[in-house]
């Protein structure tokens, strides 16, 4: 069956200094391991067609669709903070544009073969990744975390090369924009200020046009505006637990999204010093330490901007809101999981003392809020058994109850109804994606659908899924996820 998208492609025609066209290098013998059809609807995607082969063979680089215009794109960046000159899309292929009910969605392939900035690597993503990135797109969607999402991944019998050998997979990602931190330090570092200067017009007339009628410079108001992005997700990212891993300046959005799903993880005991990756052995991107490090990341973006500024303290004063931006964004967020619905002095105080003695009891960190929730009437047992120190927990749970019911017209089933709408049931946690992509290795792609089912739906308590929302199992804890993931 055939089916005409109409393809469009603004990046494309910023020219050759920011992108190399090419096609993508097929893969033998592709099969499908996961689709959603949400994100095939957001595409105007009949969704029948998406399970034909000529969509599959479109999906995984292996025919190039009427309208289509392939190319990747040149970015530079600090890679755990340090500066690694220029990177570029190395398996990353972005084949257009596709009209959403918002604007215009950018549609890529991750793991298409060879491009020019492939620099050491094969230009491949491998099955377990895919899965892992498919998943964790929805997953933060459904909790509304802003985030790229993912269409469909493909799996291939082609062999790459890691740790060891594995099969190949692509997973097809959806963005307004893909532009990262990094491309705007691409050309600051390279000197090319004219690019620079067309690369932030171009944003700023797409996705930031206010900036353009802000009083000053428009691209100190970029800068500011992209923080203010930033620091709303980073304040989602730590009130849910979720735990990026490489924050690098190339895997940043200049929209403020969550994209480059590598070496995640939704924590499960709790630990503010958390590390997810394993390649991280200088902890730079623990789990407390993100808030500082989008700063220092916004940081480099506004160095980045400096040639198109009048003077250096109109970078330095658009990043200056971010310090109370992020705080202010992270109290309200947890001011919601607590099930305040207004803030008061004294809101923090109650917050950090939780934290700290959740940190020392290494409560699971979904599991206790989600019990909190249902707490509210008054039987706090089932979450006083998830601390050893009960006497501490109790004294903490007074002062909640008290803060709880001295809000205008309290009702507490309200309350209730609010807390589950806003701490999650399920999350992505890492074990549980092992287990789908170790069933997906012998190809059984079952729990993939069952996993993506779950978290779609990430609030709600389903029958049949009550072990998506259980304790990890012991050997959770050692699962190893590094950047070559």
């Amino acid at each position: 069956m055939s089916f005409l998208l109409a393809w469009t492609h603004r990046f494309a025609e910023l020219g050759p200094d920011f992108h190399t066209e090419l096609s993508p290098t097929p893969l033998p013998d592709p099969h499908w391991v996961g689709q959603s059809p949400a994100v095939a609807r957001e595409l105007g995607i009949d969704e029948t067609w998406l399970r034909s082969d000529e969509a599959l063979q479109a999906f995984t680089g292996n025919a190039v669709l009427p309208g289509m215009r392939p190319l990747a794109s040149v970015y530079s960046g600090h890679q755990f903070g340090h500066w690694a000159g220029q990177l570029g899309d190395g398996r990353a292929i972005l084949l257009g544009e596709l009209a959403g009910p918002h604007g215009p969605l950018e549609v890529q392939l991750k793991g298409a073969g060879l491009t020019p900035y492939s620099r050491m690597g094969d230009g491949r993503a491998v099955l377990r990744s895919s899965i892992r990135e498919f998943l964790c797109s929805e997953a933060m969607h459904a909790l509304g975390i802003p985030t790229s999402r993912a269409l469909c991944v493909s799996g291939s019998p082609g062999r790459v090369r890691r740790e060891e050998i594995e099969t190949a997979a692509v997973v097809t990602r959806v963005a307004p924009s893909f532009i990262r931190f990094g491309h705007f330090e691409h050309f600051s570092h390279s000197g090319q200020h004219d690019q620079l200067r067309t690369l932030a017009d171009f944003v700023i007339d797409h996705f930031y046009p206010a900036c353009r009628e802000a009083p000053g410079n428009p691209y100190a108001a970029l800068l500011e505006a992209v923080s203010a992005r930033t620091a709303a997700m980073v304040a989602q990212w730590q009130a849910v637990g979720f735990c990026h891993g490489v924050m690098n300046t190339d895997n940043m959005s200049i929209l403020g999204l969550t994209i480059d799903y590598g070496p995640f993880q939704f924590l499960d005991a709790f630990n503010p010093a958390h590390v997810c990756n394993h390649s991280d052995t200088g902890a730079r991107y623990a789990y407390n330490r993100q808030p500082n490090i989008a700063y220092w990341n916004l940081f480099a973006l506004g160095q980045a901007l400096l040639p198109l500024m009048d003077e250096q303290q109109q970078a330095l004063d658009a990043l200056e809101p971010y310090k109370a931006l992020m705080p202010a964004a992270l109290q309200q967020r947890m001011n919601a999981k607590l099930g305040l619905s207004d803030s008061k002095d004294g809101d923090a105080e109650l917050t950090d003392n939780l934290m700290k003695l959740m940190a020392a009891d290494a409560v699971d960190f979904t599991i206790f809020w989600r019990r909190l929730s249902h707490a509210g009437s008054g039987d706090l047992e089932p979450v006083r058994d998830l601390f050893l120190q009960r006497d501490a927990f109790d004294a903490w749970a007074v002062q909640w109850q008290e803060r709880l019911q001295a809000q205008p017209g309290f009702d507490a089933t309200a309350t209730q109804a609010q807390m589950l709408r806003t701490n999650p049931h399920v999350v992505l946690r890492n074990h549980l994606g092992e287990v789908a992509i170790q069933r997906a290795k012998q190809g059984d792609f079952s729990e993939v659908a069952r996993l993506q089912s779950a978290i779609e739906r990430p609030f709600e308590a389903l029958a049949g899924q009550e072990d998506l929302a259980a304790f990890p199992p012991d050997w959770a804890s050692q699962i190893e996820i590094s950047c070559s993931s």
